[in-house]
């Protein structure tokens, strides 16, 4: 057997240690007293030292087991304490995530809205900007005369330019010189005077020739020198730089 074992007993615990180093530190303490004189002269009996003795092995047993009990104790205080630790870390984080989601969700949805809103925006200003245009040419169209195709319509159309382009007549003085150079006949030409013996013969409402018709033709009228009024435009065009305005013409020019 071996020599730290105690007949009847198992392998000694820590708490079984304990008591031992008591009862032996007790022990060398009774013994001690055994040596000490009492008031007789005469040593302590072998009864008395067992019972001093006895009180602390029990005593120091206690405490030994209260020691282990408070250890324990605390180790699982700071268990408890750090798994509470560690549950309200990851609750944090938990939020953070939570709440760096929301607020990215929130993002996508204002910058959605934010697109949604501009688009309908552009397009109720194009369909705006349509309408506006849409009524500008209706009103513009409303604003065109219409002119009769004959020699009352072609003068107004004619003074209508003529007003535009800044060259000086009136309805009169262009009537009389219609009249005058080819009774109102737009398809009128001039055979036998000298520009037709030279080439060059009168054409037209108001008899111009071709070489005066392209000099002093008006921008936006027609380039045919038969066509009533760029014919008379131009003639009119003509007179204004010559003699300041077909009014003042009252016979060939």
């Amino acid at each position: 057997m071996s020599k730290h074992s105690i007949p009847g007993h198992s392998q000694l615990t820590r708490a079984h240690k304990f008591s031992i180093a008591g009862v032996a530190a007790l022990g060398a303490a009774a013994l001690a007293v055994t040596l000490v004189p009492g008031h007789d002269g005469s040593a302590t009996t072998d009864a008395k030292a067992d019972t001093v003795a006895a009180a602390p092995v029990a005593f120091t047993t206690n405490a030994g087991m209260q020691q282990i009990k408070d250890v324990q104790a605390s180790v699982t205080n700071q268990q408890a304490a750090a798994s509470e630790k560690a549950k309200q870390a990851e609750a944090k984080l938990k939020a953070a995530q939570e709440a760096a989601a929301k607020k990215k969700a929130e993002a996508a949805a204002k910058a959605k809205a934010d697109a949604a809103a501009k688009a309908k925006a552009e397009a109720a200003a194009k369909a705006k900007k349509e309408r506006e245009a849409k009524a500008a040419a209706s009103r513009s169209a409303a604003r065109t005369p219409v002119y009769a195709n004959n020699l009352d319509g072609w003068i107004r159309q004619a003074l209508d330019i003529m007003k535009a382009k800044g060259i000086p007549g009136t309805y009169n003085g262009l009537y009389r010189n219609i009249m005058r150079e080819s009774s109102g006949n737009p398809n009128a030409v001039n055979g036998w005077d000298i520009n037709a013996i030279n080439g060059t013969p009168s054409i037209g409402l108001l008899q111009v020739i071709q070489p005066t018709f392209n000099a002093y033709h008006v921008a936006g009228t027609s380039t045919n020198i038969y066509d009533p009024v760029a014919n008379i435009t131009a003639a009119a065009n003509y007179a204004a730089a010559k003699y300041g305005s077909i009014d003042n013409v009252n016979s060939a020019y």
